[in-house]
C-alpha cells in the first residue's frame, strides 16, 4: 500500500471520530443546555438526540473500525433532522446549521478514502 494513501486514511478517519464526538457534544449541548424541549423532559429529548450517535461514540472508544460506518449512518438521520430543524424552528438556526455541518463532516470524512480512490481510478483511464 502507497504510505500517502495510508497516511490520508487514517487522517481521515481521525477526522471522522473526531466529528463523533463533536457531534455527541453537539447533542448534549443543544437538548440539555442552549434549547432545551418545551414538551418533553430534558432526560427524553437527551435520549432519543444521543442514540443514534451514541453506538458510533461506543464503538470509536473501543477503537472498532466499524464506528465510523456506523457514524456516516448515524449523521444521515442527523442532517435530516437538521433540515427540519431549520424550516421548522427558525429561532435555533445555529444549531441546525451547525448539526448539518456536523454530519456532513463525518460523512465525507468517513468515505474519503473510497471518494478518493474512485477519482483516481476516473483519473487514470
Amino acid at each position: 500500500m502507497n504510505t500517502s494513501t495510508s497516511s490520508v486514511s487514517t487522517v481521515s478517519k481521525r477526522y471522522a471520530l473526531l466529528g463523533i464526538f463533536a457531534m455527541l457534544a453537539l447533542q448534549i449541548i443543544w437538548h440539555a443546555w442552549l434549547a432545551p424541549p418545551e414538551t418533553l423532559p430534558k432526560s427524553v429529548a437527551l435520549a432519543l438526540a444521543l442514540a443514534p450517535i451514541a453506538p458510533a461514540a461506543m464503538l470509536a472508544v473501543l477503537r472498532r473500525p466499524s464506528a465510523v460506518f456506523w457514524a456516516g449512518v448515524a449523521s444521515l438521520i442527523y442532517f435530516c433532522h437538521s433540515i427540519g430543524e431549520l424550516w421548522a424552528t427558525p429561532a435555533i438556526w445555529p444549531l441546525a446549521l451547525l448539526e448539518l455541518g456536523l454530519s456532513l463532516w463525518i460523512i465525507f470524512s468517513g468515505n474519503w478514502d473510497g471518494l478518493q480512490a474512485k477519482l483516481l481510478k476516473r483519473k487514470s483511464r
